[in-house]
C-alpha cells in the first residue's frame, strides 16, 4: 500500500478536528513571456491569528493539488505562497499529540516527506515565495523547492522542533545543511531552539543563504514573480557551493558540546538532530528522509515530546487566558506611570513601561546622582535599541522624552499606576506606599515588585489597601516573560483587572497568585535550592550537590543560579521563608558565611569552586550518603521536596491548578519545555505519588497515554 493509500485508510471513519490548510491553485502568466506558473496558495481559511499548519488532511490536499498540476503540460513552473502574513508554521501539534502508535508516527513522517519532496521533483522549477512566518514544516516546504524568495518584513523563520522535543522531520535536517552548510544550519536546528526558541527574520534568512532573493513587503509577490521569470529565462543564475565537500565533524562536535552544556543529556531530541545532520553529508535523499522518519517516530512516542506539547499549549493558550483574572472591562486606563526607585530593576521597568505603554514614566529616588544614573540607563538602552535598528530615530527621541526623573513624589500626582522597586524590606516598602498615597488619586494602582514579602501586610496601614497589588517581574525584565500578579487580602477586582491589562500591554504572560510567602517561582526555587545547599552543608561534595539535577536539563545548576541571584538576596529570601515555614525551609549557616565574607557565589572567575568557599563548607559531619549514588540521593531529596511543596501550594490555593505552577516555572525560571515545567516530570518519575499519594496531572495530559 502506498503512503497516500495508507493515510487515506487511517483517516477513514475519523472525525477530523484538523483545521485543514488547503492548497488553492491559480494560473499566473509570468512577465517577459516566461510562461504559466501554477501558483499554490496555502490557506486554512482563517486570518493571520490562526497560522497555516499541516495535519494529514492538509498534506493530502497539497498532494492532490500537485497531482492536478503534474497532469498538465502547459505549466512552466510551480510557485508556493502563504495567505497574508503567514507562509506556514509546520505540523498540526494538536494532531501530533494524538498519535497513538509508532506505526502511525512513522507514517506521519513518511507522508510529509512524500508530499513535500514532490516540490523538488516536479520536472519543472519550483519556487517558494516566503511572504510571512515560516516555521518547522513551513520552512521545510520552502527548502524542498528549487528556489526561494523572502519578504524583508517576515518576522519569524525557524526550525523550533528541538525546543519541543522533536527534530525537523520533513527534510530540514537533510536539506538545510546541504544548502547553507552545517554550521549555519545547526544555528537554526539546535542553537536557536535551545536559546529560548529564538527566531530569525526575513533579512537574516537571506543573509544566511536560505533565500535566493529578498523583496519589500508592499510588492513582494509581484517582484518575486518577476524574479522567477528572470530565472526561467536564464537572466538570473545561482551558484550554490557544494557543502558536502567540507569536513563537518568539527562543527558537529562543537554543537554537541553546546547541547551537553545546555541539557547535559536530559532531552534526546537535539542529539538525534545532530546525528541526522551528520548523516546529511553522505546520505542519499531516500536514506536521509527514512532516518528522519525513524527519529520522528521515536520522539513522537516519547514522554519528553508530550511534556513539550503540554508546555507549548500552556504558553500559547493558558497564558493568554489567565485563570481567575477578573473581567477586563473593570480595568482602568493608565496614562502615566510612576516608578519608585532608580536602581537597575527600576530602570528596566521604566524602559519597559515606556516602550510598551507609550505613556510618560517618571522615576523618583533619594538623590540626584541616583536619579541621573537611572534615567541615564534608560536613555543608554534606547540608544542601543536604535543602533540595532529596533527603533527609529524618531521613536528613540520619543522614548527618551517619556522617561524623566523627580526627587519628589509629587510627580506622581496625575499617575494612574505607581510601582515600587526599592530595597526588599517590609518597613521600607510600607513607608514608600504611605508617602505615595498622600499625593496620588484614590484610584491610582499601587504595585509592588516584591519577590517574597506580603502584599497584604504592605497595604495594611493605607487608607485604600484595595488598590495595592503584587506585580512581580523576573530578571532580566526585558527577557523573561512571566509576571506574577499577586492578589492581597484587600485587593479589589478593578485593581486586579487593571494589573492584568497593564501586564498584557507589557507583553507579559500573567499568572494570578495568592498572597503567600515568595509566591510561586521563588518559593519553589528556594525550597529545592535549600535542599541542595543542605546536602552540601552536611558534607556532600560541592560538585556532586551542584550537578545532582543535571538529568532535568535545567538552564543552570543550583549554585550557578545562586551566583546569578547573589548570596545576599538568596539568604534574605531563605530567611523570609524560614520565618513562614520553619519546618521545611532552613537557613544555611554556610550561605550566611558566604554573605559575611562578601563572596559573589561558590564559583571563582575560572568557573571552578573558590578554594576559600570550599573551606567554608568543609567539616560537615553527616553526608547525605557515602555511596557512589550520592548524586541520585541529592536529586531525589530535592525533587521530593518540590513535590511536597507543590501539593501544599495547591492545597493553599496559591494558584488555581498545577498548570499554573508549570507555566510559572517555564516562563519565570526558564525550565525547558521537555520537562513540561515540573509536575509532568514528577508524575512520570513516580515522585508525585510517592510523596503525595497521587499524580498532579491525569495520565496522558503531559505523557504518552497508558
Amino acid at each position: 500500500m502506498s503512503t497516500i493509500e495508507t493515510w487515506k485508510a487511517l483517516l477513514e471513519g475519523r472525525n477530523a478536528d484538523e483545521v485543514v490548510t488547503k492548497a488553492l491553485v491559480r494560473d499566473v502568466e509570468l512577465p517577459y513571456g516566461a510562461g504559466t506558473m501554477a501558483l499554490v496558495t496555502l490557506d486554512n481559511g482563517h486570518d493571520h491569528t490562526k497560522p497555516n499548519t499541516f495535519g494529514p488532511h492538509g498534506l493530502l490536499a497539497l498532494d492532490a493539488a500537485l497531482d492536478a498540476i503534474t497532469a498538465r503540460t502547459d505549466v512552466a513552473a510551480v510557485g508556493v505562497v502563504g495567505k497574508p502574513f503567514i507562509f506556514a508554521v509546520g505540523a498540526d501539534l494538536k494532531g501530533a499529540a494524538e498519535v497513538s502508535s509508532r506505526e502511525e508516527a512513522v507514517a506521519i513522517g513518511a507522508l510529509g516527506h512524500h508530499v513535500f519532496r514532490r516540490l523538488g521533483e516536479l520536472g519543472v522549477p519550483s519556487f517558494a515565495f516566503v511572504n510571512g512566518a515560516a516555521m518547522g514544516g513551513g520552512l521545510e516546504i520552502a527548502l524542498h523547492c528549487a528556489y526561494r524568495t523572502v519578504s524583508s518584513g517576515v518576522p519569524a523563520i525557524a526550525l523550533p522542533e528541538c525546543f519541543l522535543g522533536l527534530v525537523p522531520g520533513w527534510g530540514g535536517t537533510q536539506l538545510l545543511p546541504r544548502l547553507i552548510g552545517p554550521e549555519k544550519a545547526l544555528k537554526l536546528i539546535i542553537e536557536n531552539p535551545l536559546s529560548q526558541n529564538r527566531m530569525i527574520k526575513g533579512p537574516d534568512a537571506y543573509a544566511l543563504g536560505i533565500a535566493d532573493a529578498m523583496f519589500e513587503p508592499a510588492d513582494f509577490l509581484e517582484e518575486s514573480l518577476r524574479w522567477a521569470a528572470q530565472v526561467l529565462r536564464g537572466e538570473v543564475t545561482l551558484e550554490r557551493p557544494d557543502h558536502t565537500a567540507d569536513d563537518w565533524a568539527p562543527v558537529i562536535d562543537q554543537a554537541r558540546t553546546l547541547v551537553d552544556l545546555k541539557l547535559r543529556g536530559a532531552s534526546p531530541a537535539p542529539y538525534r538532530a545532530l546525528d541526522l545532520v551528520a548523516l546529511a553529508r553522505t546520505a542519499s535523499r531516500d536514506e536521509g528522509f527514512a532516518a528522519e522518519d525513524e527519529a520522528l517516530a521515536d520522539l513522537l512516542m516519547s514522554d519528553e515530546l508530550r511534556a513539550g506539547l503540554y508546555a507549548f499549549d500552556l504558553v500559547q493558550r493558558r497564558a493568554k487566558r489567565p485563570a481567575g483574572a477578573p473581567d477586563k472591562a473593570l480595568a482602568r486606563p493608565v496614562t502615566k506611570v510612576g516608578v519608585v526607585g532608580a536602581g537597575l530593576m527600576a530602570s528596566q521597568l521604566a524602559l519597559l513601561f515606556a516602550r510598551r505603554l507609550e505613556v510618560p514614566v517618571v522615576l523618583t529616588d533619594l538623590d540626584q546622582a541616583r536619579l541621573d544614573k537611572g534615567v541615564g540607563y534608560v536613555h543608554g538602552e534606547v540608544d542601543r535599541l536604535q543602533a540595532k535598528g529596533r527603533v527609529s530615530a524618531d521613536q528613540a527621541n520619543r522614548l527618551k522624552g517619556l522617561v524623566t526623573g523627580s526627587l519628589t513624589k509629587d510627580a506622581f500626582a496625575d499617575a494612574d499606576f505607581v510601582i515600587e522597586a526599592v530595597f526588599e524590606d517590609l518597613a521600607v516598602k510600607q513607608k514608600v506606599f504611605a508617602e505615595v498615597e498622600e499625593v496620588v488619586s484614590e484610584t491610582c494602582v499601587l504595585a509592588t515588585n516584591t519577590s517574597s514579602l506580603s502584599v497584604t501586610a504592605m497595604a495594611a496601614n493605607l487608607r485604600h489597601p484595595e488598590r495595592v497589588v503584587g506585580f512581580h517581574f523576573f530578571n532580566p525584565v526585558a527577557v523573561l516573560p512571566l509576571l506574577e500578579i499577586v492578589r492581597g487580602a484587600a485587593t479589589d477586582d478593578a485593581t486586579l483587572a487593571t494589573a492584568f491589562a497593564v501586564g498584557k500591554a507589557l507583553k507579559k504572560s500573567c499568572v494570578l497568585v495568592k498572597d503567600a510567602p515568595a509566591f510561586v517561582v521563588n518559593r519553589l526555587l528556594t525550597r529545592f535550592m535549600g535542599e541542595v545547599t543542605a546536602a552540601a552543608d552536611e558534607g556532600t561534595p560541592l560538585e556532586v550537590a551542584d550537578h545532582a539535577l543535571d538529568s532535568l536539563g535545567l538552564p543552570m545548576t543550583p549554585f550557578a543560579l545562586l551566583q546569578l541571584v547573589g548570596p545576599a538576596v538568596a539568604l534574605h529570601v531563605a530567611e523570609t521563608m524560614h520565618a513562614a515555614f520553619p519546618d521545611r525551609f532552613g537557613v544555611s549557616e554556610n550561605l550566611a558565611k558566604l554573605v559575611a565574607v562578601g563572596k559573589p557565589g561558590l564559583y571563582g572567575p575560572d568557573f571552578q569552586i573558590d578554594p576559600e568557599v570550599r573551606a567554608l563548607f568543609e567539616g560537615g559531619t553527616s553526608p547525605s550518603t557515602t555511596s557512589p549514588s550520592t548524586t541520585d540521593d541529592v536529586r531525589l531529596r530535592a525533587l521530593r521536596a518540590l513535590a511536597q511543596e507543590i501539593r501544599l501550594m495547591l492545597d493553599e490555593g496559591v494558584v488555581a491548578a498545577p498548570q499554573d505552577i508549570d507555566l510559572c516555572m517555564l516562563l519565570g525560571a526558564g525550565w525547558p519545555f521537555h520537562t513540561g515545567g515540573i509536575t509532568p516530570y514528577l508524575d512520570r518519575t513516580g515522585i508525585s505519588e510517592e510523596v503525595t499519594g497521587s499524580r498532579f496531572l491525569e495520565p496522558g495530559v503531559a505523557s504518552v497515554p497508558e
